[in-house]
């Protein structure tokens, strides 16, 4: 399986995500920004952690008018699956791949910990590897983790399955992380091949490195 994985300046978990997927035994090429194309063969884009041009403006507001992204945009619209981490996440919505908009986490503070998250719905490719309901303990790591959406957005997603996880404690209560509506740390669009999370799965991949509940969300991907 090909991937493709975007580096923008101030991205820092593309090669944490290189390592991931070729640990699941795929091709990684790692795409600069200023490209106008991706790999012809490309069976994932993924859209990588990090402070794409150092969330000057707003996180992911730069990066979205970036070379690489009107192929991505294209690739997509074609029925392309593509992945957004965190700041990859904002991105898509800058872009308009996911519906709704990232705020300031309603604490003021950057949150960096492991957070057990609920899986809603696994009836997409992404999180096909997953029980419904199941919980992983994934790494955060933001400060502009605050998911929102309108009520009707909101309505429209739910009536779609298109929340893929929400944060909750160990034993799967929904709870609040960063004041993110309804709880919200995935989505998908309605066709189900763009998706979008701010936890990061890449850096969870090995035991040693505290959990390797991330290895099996990735794996989902794999033809």
């Amino acid at each position: 399986m090909n991937i493709a994985v975007l580096q923008f300046p101030g991205t820092n978990c593309e090669y944490d995500t290189k390592y991931a997927f070729e640990k699941l035994g795929c091709k990684v090429t790692i795409v600069w920004h200023k490209d106008s194309s991706i790999p012809q063969d490309t069976d994932l884009v993924v859209i990588p952690g990090g402070f794409s041009y150092g969330d000057y403006l707003r996180s992911g507001a730069i990066a979205r008018f970036a070379n690489v992204m009107e192929s991505v945009q294209t690739y997509a619209a074609k029925g392309g699956k593509v992945l957004g981490i965190c700041n990859g996440f904002q991105i898509l919505l800058e872009a308009g791949l996911l519906p709704g908009a990232m705020k300031r986490n309603n604490t003021l503070h950057f949150i960096s910990k492991f957070k057990h998250l609920k899986v809603v719905n696994n009836d997409n490719i992404f999180l096909s590897k997953l029980k419904k309901d199941q919980v992983v303990n994934i790494p955060v790591a933001h400060f502009d983790g605050n998911y929102f959406i309108e009520e009707e957005g909101l309505k429209e997603l739910e009536e779609n399955n298109q929340i893929l996880l929400r944060y909750c404690d160990e034993n799967g209560n929904v709870e609040s992380l960063n004041g993110s509506v309804s709880h919200i740390a995935g989505i998908c669009n309605k066709e189900k091949n763009v998706f979008g999370l701010m936890p990061h799965p890449e850096r969870a991949m090995e035991d040693i490195l505290g959990c390797s509940d991330g290895e099996a969300m990735l794996r989902g991907f794999l033809k």
